[in-house]
C-alpha cells in the first residue's frame, strides 16, 4: 500500500482548518485515513499548527510519501524549536 502524509480538509465555507493524517494515495483527499497527526488552521493567528514529529518520523521510515506543505510545516516546526532552545540557552 502506497501511503503519504498529506492535509485533508474540515471546516466550513470560508473557514477551512486542516487535519495532517495519513493515507492511502489512492483514497481522495477527505476520504479514509490510517492516523492523524497534527492540525493546521491557516486563518488562526500566532501559533496554527500542530505537530507529532515522532509519528511523522515514524510513518516517513516506513517509506511514506510526505506532501509539500506538510513538509513545509515540519521544516517549520523544527526551526521554531531550534528558536527556542537558543533562547533558553542564552537565558540560562
Amino acid at each position: 500500500m502506497a501511503v503519504k502524509i498529506r492535509l485533508r480538509r474540515m471546516g466550513s465555507n470560508k473557514k477551512p482548518f486542516f487535519r495532517v493524517v495519513v493515507t492511502d494515495m489512492r483514497c481522495p483527499s477527505s476520504g479514509r485515513f490510517l492516523e492523524t497527526l497534527g492540525w493546521y488552521d491557516p486563518k488562526r493567528k500566532g501559533s496554527n499548527y500542530e505537530l507529532d514529529l515522532e509519528r511523522i518520523g515514524y510513518w516517513t521510515e516506513r517509506g511514506a510519501q510526505v506532501s509539500d506543505t506538510v513538509s513545509s510545516l515540519v521544516r517549520k516546526n523544527k526551526a521554531a524549536q531550534r528558536r527556542a532552545a537558543a533562547a533558553a540557552k542564552s537565558s540560562a
